[in-house]
């Protein structure tokens, strides 16, 4: 398992369309993915589930990847995050 710690820059947070891009993303990879925020663990494969979370611009999420291909989810991941997801 792999995990880093980064900080949502989208002035929007993972809002409807960036959770759709995200999750779509992380579904290309057969690793189990999670993000955990604010006390809470979500699959992020899971579009409802992201959005459930109500991760905010500001949160700092742990982004955890276990898998065969668990070190390039974990960097797809975070790369999207840290660029703001398609809207900084």
């Amino acid at each position: 398992m792999v995990t880093k710690t980064v900080t949502v820059i989208n002035a929007q947070g993972f809002h409807m369309r960036p959770a759709t891009v995200f999750a779509g993303e992380m579904g290309k990879f057969s690793s189990k993915i999670t993000l955990e925020t604010n006390g809470k663990t979500v699959d992020a494969k899971s579009l409802m589930n992201i959005i459930a979370a109500c991760i905010k611009c500001g949160a700092e999420v742990k982004v955890s990847c276990e898998g065969e291909d668990e070190a390039a989810a974990l960097a797809k991941a975070v790369e999207m995050i840290e660029s703001g997801l398609g809207e900084a």
